[in-house]
């Protein structure tokens, strides 16, 4: 993936190899790449994931992050459907792709 004309080396899921290089930039780039245009309600899950990431060095899978949303931003947030709505079919694979973690586990 090139932005800005930066290289960036995805693995053969579309995540981001080296976590480093993430920046708002590569995440509008990967969320393209998967059809979704990012605004402030995707930052707010995005860098409450990344701290997350930042303390624990995992990225959650689906319940454990809805639980995690619910906990820092409310049950109107912290849910499945709210959740769907910004990163489709699977929130935390697709929102921790974007965010340039690695992916969560159990999920495919």
């Amino acid at each position: 993936m090139t932005t800005n004309s930066q290289k960036y080396e995805l693995d053969p899921d579309g995540f981001l190899k080296n976590l480093d290089q993430w920046s708002e930039i590569v995440a509008h780039s990967i969320a393209l790449d998967n059809d979704l245009d990012l605004d402030e309600n995707h930052f707010e899950i995005i860098y409450l994931l990344r701290d997350f990431y930042q303390k624990h060095q995992v990225a959650p899978a689906n319940r454990p992050f809805v639980k995690m949303v619910k906990l820092a931003l409310g049950q109107e947030k912290g849910n499945s459907i709210y959740l769907m709505t910004l990163f489709p079919q699977s929130p935390a694979k697709l929102a921790a792709k974007i965010a340039g973690l690695p992916k969560p586990p159990n999920c495919f």
